[in-house]
């Protein structure tokens, strides 16, 4: 999916990162670190290429949130989350 995403194949990347999440929550689970990271991977996609601020909102919220828990507050994964998310809210004003 981030090839497709350099390559601007938006729609591509979209429908591979949707697959491998829905792949990870069945296989792993909805706080798996593996699951958490397609979760914010699709967030960042929406709300950097397709301009779609609306879903990332609620993805970058489940991100962070399954972050904290299963990482902690501190952790620079969760930081970085917390980061992003937090631009896309900024981007809304």
């Amino acid at each position: 999916a981030a090839v497709l995403d350099s390559q601007a194949k938006y729609s591509e990347a979209e429908s591979i990162n949707r697959q491998t999440l829905a792949r990870r929550e069945k296989v792993l689970g909805a706080e798996h670190p593996d699951t958490l990271m397609s979760i914010y991977c699709l967030a960042h996609l929406l709300a950097n290429q397709q301009r779609r601020t609306d879903e990332s909102v609620v993805l970058y919220e489940r991100a962070c949130t399954g972050y904290s828990a299963v990482l902690g507050e501190d952790h620079p994964t969760t930081r970085a989350c917390r980061n992003h998310y937090s631009e896309v809210l900024m981007s809304l004003k």
